[in-house]
């Protein structure tokens, strides 16, 4: 059984960080049904997809869930209502949370800056830092739940079959690699959605996902988006680019 362990990747704060982005939300006026519904709903696709889901997932999950069960109960009368606000200690980590992550990545630009500056000339092998730091930039914006929005939007977007027959489909990552990168020696470019289109069984859909979070760790692909939370850009690395 092959398995992507999501500890590589984020965490649940940063999938929760990701809907209130994309859907423009109030942090401090989380709809918790909204969210809750969202959450559970791509919990769901990193288990199809197989992923080492991590144990935060589960309890950020009920707690989410919890939460959802305290905003449908009665309060009591004369109470505050910021004081019996189920959402408040959520809130204080997401916001808490959303500082550390701003500074991060104040800092790692401040490092990408400074790793520009060379104060005896550039030599052969700073070429090919520049080169491997500039299109490490495509990959800057993208994250994990970017991609399992396009895995998504590609399945959402397959014609259903009512198939009531049994096959076993004997389909590996490693085949999927080589499917992906045969296909990107003949474009150089293409989107998820464009591969997936020449797949039939959502199950080789499926492993085709897995081989091209592979090909991501391994660096022999990078990705962007032309837009955010728009389907997924694949292109092949250039040769000679680590």
């Amino acid at each position: 059984m092959y398995r992507v362990s999501l500890s590589d990747f984020e965490g649940p704060l940063d999938l929760l960080l990701f809907f209130i982005k994309r859907d423009e939300l109030d942090i401090y006026d989380i709809p918790i049904a909204k969210i809750t519904k969202d959450f559970l709903e791509y919990l769901q696709y990193l288990q199809q997809l197989d992923l080492d889901i991590a144990g935060d997932f589960i309890v950020t999950a009920a707690t989410l869930m919890q939460i959802k069960v305290q905003m449908l109960l009665p309060k009591p009368e004369g109470a505050e209502e910021e004081e019996l606000d189920p959402r408040a200690e959520l809130v204080r980590r997401l916001l808490e949370y959303k500082r550390y992550k701003e500074m991060a990545i104040k800092m790692d630009t401040l490092q990408r800056a400074q790793a520009r500056i060379y104060y005896r000339g550039n030599f052969e092998h700073d070429v090919k830092l520049v080169e491997a730091d500039e299109e490490e930039n495509l990959l800057r914006d993208v994250t994990l739940f970017d991609l399992i929005a396009a895995f998504k939007y590609t399945v959402d977007r397959m014609p259903r079959k009512h198939v009531h027959e049994i096959n076993k489909l004997n389909v590996t990552v490693d085949e999927q690699i080589a499917f992906v990168m045969a296909f990107l020696a003949e474009k150089n470019e293409s989107t998820f959605y464009e591969i997936a289109s020449m797949i039939a069984d959502k199950v080789r859909i499926v492993v085709t996902f897995l081989a091209l979070l592979e090909l991501i760790r391994n660096k022999q692909v990078l990705i962007r988006q032309v837009e955010c939370f728009d389907d997924i850009i694949i292109l092949k690395m250039p040769e000679g680019v680590v």
